[in-house]
């Protein structure tokens, strides 16, 4: 096979994904359907099925796209030739999901379904890129003044990840769910991605 053939193919699996991602910035997931994804691209429904055989199968792309930007970020933080201090930790944690929102999206509101109707050979290489950002977690937390031993690290990891599942729901509320929150008498605090996690990091260091 000529060697372009690949990278062609490549660049229209992108390019499906990146249709993927422009209607998922205005449109829930419910409202996003395999063929407006393949409409949004170009692409036909039969091209479309070369590539992606659900529309779970695409989102479950742009997750692990999202989660290998993640990882770059964290494999600077965990550069072995860095001593952080907690709060410092903290704070570069803290903005390296500051700036993937859409992963926090994904994960919050629809990864069960994304997941079970995957192939499984598309879940495994997810859950492969997934394994990768969280070893490169581990080793940001090598980087601490403060050592932590091994239970300590598998413990911060186990806490924090679930953690991040709710991260997207409490910094971007939708007008529905705070005219409901004020309805009921509930305090709505405005709060970003940032600060929570930012919080919620030294917590767990203690």
């Amino acid at each position: 096979m000529p060697k372009y053939v690949p990278e062609i193919k490549n660049a229209r699996r992108e390019k499906i994904v990146d249709a993927c991602e422009t209607l998922y910035q205005n449109r829930a997931f419910g409202e996003i359907t395999f063929a407006a994804i393949g409409n949004a691209g170009g692409f036909t429904r039969t091209s479309l099925y070369t590539y992606f055989h659900t529309k779970e199968e695409i989102f479950l792309a742009l997750l692990q796209r999202e989660y290998e930007k993640w990882k770059t970020d964290l494999d600077l933080i965990a550069d072995p030739g860095r001593t952080l201090t907690a709060k410092q930790f903290a704070k570069q944690l803290s903005q390296s999901l500051g700036k993937r929102i859409q992963l926090l999206k994904l994960i919050s509101m629809n990864l069960y379904a994304i997941e079970e109707s995957s192939r499984d050979e598309n879940l495994v290489e997810f859950k492969k890129t997934y394994k990768a950002a969280v070893d490169s977690l581990e080793n940001c937390l090598k980087n601490l003044k403060t050592k932590m031993t091994e239970s300590e690290t598998e413990a911060f990891v186990y806490q924090f990840l679930p953690f991040m599942f709710g991260l997207y729901p409490y910094a971007f509320p939708s007008e529905k769910q705070k005219n409901a929150m004020k309805a009921a008498g509930m305090k709505l605090k405005k709060c970003t991605v940032s600060k929570l996690a930012y919080d919620a990091v030294l917590k767990l260091l203690k």
